[in-house]
C-alpha cells in the first residue's frame, strides 16, 4: 500500500515562491498546482494568502503568475527535501577527480548545519541517501580547479591531449562544460583543430594552460549551440537523457 505524504501549508507556500522565482518569465497556474499535488482551487487560496502577506505575486489571466523583481527571503530556509537532496549532492562528489569541490561541498554542509534549526540539522546529517563510486577515481596529471577557473573566466585554452588510439595533439579549446559521470569526468568543448564540439577525458590531458584569450562567443552561447549540436547528432539518445549530455571523444 502506497501512502501520499501531504505537505504542510507554510512548506507549500514557500515552496510556490521557490517555483516562481525559479522559472524566468510567467507560470501557468496548473503547472504549479501539478507539481504541488494540489487542485487549483487550493492554489489559488495559496496564491491570495500570499498576496496578502505582501509577497509581489502578480497573476494575469491566460498568462500566469510570476514574483515581481525586488522580492527575497531569507536565505536559509530550507525543506526536508531541499536538505536532502544538498547532502546527497555533496555526498555524489565525494571520492571524485576534484578533491577541492568535493572539500567546498562538505564545508557548504557544515556552514548550514550550523546555522539551520536542530531538527532540520539531523535531517541534513542523517539523510539515509548515498552514491557511492564503485569505480577508482581517475588519476590525472592537471589540477581540476584550473578547468573550472577557466569556464568561470570565460577563457580559451591550450591542451595537450592523448586520445583512444594513443596519438598525442596539442589543440587549443574553448572550454564550455564539465560533466560528471561514473568512473570519468569528462570536459565539453568547442575544438579548433577539428573545428567541431567535442568531449576530452579530462585523465588524458597531461597539459591545461590557460590563455590570455576570452572566448569569441559567452560561454552560454557556446553552450546553447553545443546542445543543439548534440539534439541533431544524437536524436534518438536526446528522448531519453533529458540532460543532454553525450560523450563524443576524439
Amino acid at each position: 500500500m502506497f501512502y501520499t505524504v501531504r505537505m504542510r501549508r507554510a512548506d507549500r507556500l514557500l515552496q510556490i515562491i521557490q517555483i516562481l522565482r525559479r522559472v524566468n518569465g510567467p507560470i501557468a497556474a496548473s503547472t504549479i498546482a501539478e507539481e504541488l499535488e494540489v487542485s487549483l482551487r487550493t492554489l489559488y487560496r495559496d496564491m491570495a494568502s500570499l498576496e496578502s502577506t505582501g509577497v509581489p505575486v502578480r497573476g494575469e489571466a491566460g498568462v500566469g503568475y510570476i514574483l515581481e523583481d525586488g522580492y527575497d527571503m531569507p536565505p536559509l530556509m530550507f525543506t526536508v527535501s531541499e536538505l536532502e537532496a544538498l547532502m546527497l549532492g555533496a555526498r555524489m562528489l565525494d571520492g571524485r577527480v576534484d578533491q577541492s569541490l568535493s572539500r567546498a561541498a562538505k564545508d557548504a554542509v557544515a556552514k548550514i548545519a550550523t546555522v539551520i534549526p536542530k531538527d532540520l540539522r539531523e535531517v541534513l546529517i542523517d539523510t539515509p541517501l548515498f552514491a557511492p563510486q564503485i569505480v577508482d577515481a581517475q588519476k590525472l596529471a592537471i589540477d581540476p580547479i584550473s578547468i573550472r577557473q577557466s569556464l568561470r573566466s570565460e577563457s580559451q585554452v591550450a591542451i595537450t591531449y592523448e586520445d583512444l588510439k594513443g596519438v598525442i595533439s596539442t589543440r587549443t579549446i574553448w572550454p564550455i562544460l564539465i560533466s560528471f559521470f561514473q568512473g570519468s569526468t569528462v570536459l565539453a568543448a568547442w575544438c579548433t583543430l577539428r573545428n567541431d564540439f567535442r568531449s576530452f577525458r579530462i585523465d588524458r590531458i597531461s597539459i591545461y594552460q590557460i590563455l590570455d584569450m576570452p572566448l569569441p562567443k559567452r560561454r552560454k552561447t557556446l553552450f546553447a549551440e553545443w546542445k543543439r549540436s548534440q539534439v541533431e547528432r544524437y536524436p534518438k539518445s536526446q528522448e531519453k537523457n533529458t540532460s543532454g549530455v553525450q560523450i563524443r571523444g576524439v
